[in-house]
């Protein structure tokens, strides 16, 4: 399961990155786009916990 969870952390660090790359395009201050990749890889990590939970326990 350690793989899982470098993927999982892996998705949610391409999410921030991203976030943040797009608010800088639109025009964002460094705090703000900051703040923003920051809620994008929390939400992301929320949703990814939350369906391997869901997943882990039709599995089981």
């Amino acid at each position: 399961m350690p793989g899982l969870a470098v993927v999982l952390l892996t998705a949610a660090l391409l999410a921030a990155a991203g976030a943040g790359k797009l608010a800088r395009l639109d025009g964002a201050t460094y705090p703000a786009a900051l703040a923003r990749a920051a809620a994008a890889f929390a939400a992301t990590l929320t949703l990814a916990a939350a369906a391997t939970a869901a997943l882990a326990e039709i599995l089981s």
